[in-house]
């Protein structure tokens, strides 16, 4: 037999042939998936999602712009179950909403948990419905790191930094914190906790020191919430659905609209997968201080 006598190039054409095969099929897999479904619509209500830490806004800008600019969309509902994030990411999101419920009326839907910068982006809406559990609130900047310094002396290292200024590694996990870092770092999070107060008192219509007052980071019960002005009304997804439909101007059950998707496929998993894998050995986790409009641990 062929395989028997020429066994190492019998070999490399079973490789060879394994391989094309796969090209093949990945090949396949990414024509299929390179444009997106775009649903045949009708008029209905469209449905934007922010699930877990907000750490990047970029589909959420992406769905509500599609939702900006499609015919059928009258109303959008915001479905928000997170605890918060990053600042940036956030505020994003809330100049985003602020700019879309000019053009069409947004509900925002509270899941079980809508605090801190879950808060920020729901604020921007139209109006607010929470379950009367959902834990709200959290308004307010949290920044924090670890320091090393003890372990680094135990182990005989010794960091060696070359600066361009005083601050420029403020909250280095390597060192103790000087006092005049502390007061300029401490300066940072009271203005970016200042941001938040004023966009929530502009976005709700209300007075910047009665947000204040409830701005000390503690979280609410969307029972509680309501009763200080920080949600609309009580109730579920079902019936934020039904408030955007009538101020959407739609009669009965609104049609529910979701933002097109890309087909996954294989090669979007080795892609994602090996840009995971490069991005953590470039940029291993943060050690130094971080801003956050999330709950506090």
């Amino acid at each position: 037999m062929f395989s028997r006598r020429h066994p190492i190039l019998f070999f490399i054409l079973m490789l060879t042939g394994m391989f094309s095969a796969t090209v093949v099929v990945i090949s396949v897999g990414v024509m299929v998936s390179l444009s997106p479904e775009v649903p045949v619509l009708e008029d209905g209500v469209g449905v934007v999602e922010i699930t877990g830490v907000i750490a990047d806004s970029q589909q959420i800008l992406d769905d509500l712009k599609y939702f900006r600019d499609t015919d059928e969309v009258k109303a959008i509902v915001l479905r928000v179950n997170s605890p918060g994030g990053g600042v940036g990411p956030s505020q994003e999101i809330y100049r985003s909403l602020m700019k879309t419920r000019e053009v069409k009326p947004v509900i925002t839907s509270m899941g079980g948990v809508a605090a801190s910068g879950g808060y920020y982006a729901a604020a921007a809406t139209n109006g607010i419905v929470a379950n009367s559990g959902t834990i709200t609130g959290s308004i307010g900047v949290i920044m924090g790191y670890t320091n090393f310094r003890q372990i680094l002396d135990k182990i005989g290292l010794e960091p060696v930094v070359f600066k361009s200024g005083d601050m420029k590694d403020a909250g280095s996990p390597t060192r103790e914190m000087t006092e005049k870092e502390r007061a300029y770092l401490q300066q940072l999070v009271t203005s970016l906790h200042g941001q938040f107060v004023r966009d929530v008192a502009t976005a709700r219509g209300l007075e910047v020191p009665d947000v204040a007052k409830l701005a000390d980071g503690r979280i609410y019960t969307g029972e509680e919430a309501k009763s200080l002005g920080l949600v609309d009304r009580l109730g579920n997804l079902e019936d934020a659905q039904e408030w955007a439909a009538e101020l959407g101007g739609l009669e009965g059950i609104p049609e529910l609209i979701y933002p097109p998707r890309e087909k996954a496929n294989m090669m979007d998993y080795i892609m994602d997968s090996a840009a995971v894998r490069i991005s953590s050995a470039l940029h291993p986790p943060e050690m130094g201080a971080s801003f956050l409009y999330k709950l506090g641990n």
